[in-house]
């Protein structure tokens, strides 16, 4: 009988000890546009360092659906009457992979290296008087003259992207890039499985703690249901959509538009624009060497372009194309405008010879950069090359990958030896949602992005649009903006479209963040 009571016991216990068979681990597979390249949020622009940061880091503001920032590390601020001092505390529980807990100290060290590189951080660095720590969870920005764009320069998403990291990582200088990459978002990057331009790997924070509020765009919850992201780089883009075809990728996110049917037939796929607004493709010029070091050369190739032409060289379907957008701050947003705009409908190819001429351009090799691993910027470099011959440019279409053109771009040495003259990009909504944020808008010189354009005027209705603290009165200033652009093209639109990412049906949870991220995201 006690034998019998043993045994029992023994198999109780064994019941309550054996919970069934482990969990098989969730993993999503993803094939972004371009690969990881970078570390550095900071330091680089590109697109691909963005995305990185968003698995990474978290912000203190996030930008919700509707352009509007909203709390995301903040617990509450305050602001004075006369908008000049701003005071923020944040939320109680935050910490960082490495599991020190984040401070104020963390928060104003990551703000100040950011300042040095972006655009919209310079300006909110010119207006300040102080960025300073208060106590361990609150900092202050104090103003010495007016800047109308506090919190929004806190929520910058795109850029060089405003997010935070420990204070030791942060008082690196920002011409060194950094080498670990330890934030305190959703995810925990996984450094001993990166390799550059191939693969990056992220998995979830167990001691991530999210906001109650649902996710709205770049701001709310931020709760992961997946446990390990593997970012994958796939050049062909007939093998990746075939990948997620078979079951072997989960999301890609730009699949080239002649596919997008043969997807959209496959119902164990869905698809679907993640980018509600669309994108844009720009053309980037070199105003530090001839010929389009003269304005006259840069407009000639408004006239030389018809945005049709090239977004139909893309192979974007009719129905997601926009014909014709002029707008700097792309058309459907509340800052759509084609104030002072010219050319880019009908071309002109007499006048823009006549300019050029005008322009003294020689006949030298004119460099273009053609980055061949991405469809979309491969169609739109060689429509443009073509638009440019026929005005008598001497186009020398240069290939590499996007990696190689990224820091090629950086060069300032003559075409001849090793630098350029022009490069597209592609561009999204947040990329160029206003006159100060807009990074390739900024003409401040050596100070401004790869391309260096340079205007005082321009920035100094960038500066007067940003000090503006009511939205009405910027609005009459946006105009002025806009029409100066066009005298001093920093940048080219090539046309705006809408594509589509396309994704497993079985996983759910994506939503139009314009920026692909993957928290909220599961898989069944």
């Amino acid at each position: 009988m006690v034998l019998r009571r043993l045994f029992l016991h023994l198999g109780a216990c064994a019941a309550l000890a054996w919970t069934g068979p482990a969990a098989a681990e969730t993993t999503l597979r993803i094939a972004l546009s371009l690969p990881a390249s970078s570390l550095d949020p900071v330091q680089s622009t590109a697109a691909t360092v963005r995305n990185h940061g968003f698995f990474v880091y978290d912000q203190l503001f996030g930008l919700g659906s509707k352009g509007v920032p909203r709390p995301q590390m903040v617990r509450d601020w305050t602001v004075s009457d006369d908008r000049m001092n701003w005071r923020f505390t944040l939320r109680d529980g935050l910490a960082f992979h490495d599991g020190q807990p984040v401070r104020a100290v963390d928060a104003v060290a990551s703000i100040k290296r950011w300042a040095q590189r972006d655009v919209v951080g310079r300006a909110l660095a010119a207006a300040a008087s102080a960025i300073e720590v208060v106590d361990d969870k609150t900092f202050e920005i104090r103003l010495a003259r007016p800047f109308g764009l506090v919190l929004e320069a806190l929520a910058r998403p795109t850029g060089s992207a405003l997010f935070i990291m420990p204070e030791r990582i942060a008082q690196t200088p920002p011409s060194t890039a950094i080498t670990e990459a330890i934030g305190s978002g959703p995810f925990i990057f996984q450094a001993n499985e990166w390799r550059a331009g191939d693969r990056a790997v992220y998995r979830r924070n167990p001691n991530y703690r999210a906001r109650e509020e649902a996710p709205d765009g770049l701001a709310g919850s931020k709760a992961v249901f997946v446990d390990r992201v593997e970012w994958v780089t796939m050049p062909d883009a007939t093998v990746a959509v075939n990948a997620l075809g078979n079951g072997e990728l989960d999301f890609v996110e730009q699949p080239p538009p002649d596919l997008i049917p043969t997807l959209e037939r496959n119902r164990a796929v869905k698809v679907a624009p993640v980018n509600p607004v669309g994108s844009m493709a720009w053309l980037r010029l070199n105003h530090a060497q001839p010929p389009f070091n003269d304005p006259r050369a840069r407009q000639a190739l408004l006239y030389a372009l018809n945005q049709r032409d090239v977004l139909e060289g893309m192979g974007i379907r009719p129905a997601e194309q926009v014909p014709y957008c002029p707008s700097y701050f792309m058309c459907g947003t509340p800052l759509e405008t084609a104030a002072g705009a010219r050319g880019l409908q009908q071309p002109d190819l007499q006048r823009a010879r006549a300019l050029l001429k005008e322009a003294g351009y020689d006949g030298r090799p004119v460099v273009f950069l053609n980055a061949t691993d991405n469809g979309l910027n491969n169609a739109s470099t060689l429509v443009m090359a073509d638009a440019f011959k026929s005005i008598g440019l001497n186009i020398d279409v240069q290939a590499m990958d996007w990696g190689t053109l990224t820091a090629r771009r950086n060069r300032r040495e003559p075409p001849a030896q090793g630098g350029w003259n022009m490069f597209i990009t592609i561009a999204n909504a947040l990329d160029s949602a206003d006159p100060l944020s807009n990074l390739y808008l900024a003409s401040t010189c050596d100070a401004a992005p790869a391309g260096w354009p340079c205007d005082e005027e321009l920035e100094r209705l960038r500066a007067a649009w940003a000090a503006e603290g009511d939205p009405e009165k910027r609005r009459a200033l946006l105009d002025g903006v806009h029409a100066r652009a066009y005298e001093v093209l920093p940048y080219i639109n090539g046309g705006q479209f809408r594509a589509n990412a396309a994704w497993r049906s079985n996983v759910t949870g994506i939503r139009p963040t314009t920026v692909p991220v993957f928290w909220g995201v599961r898989k069944e």
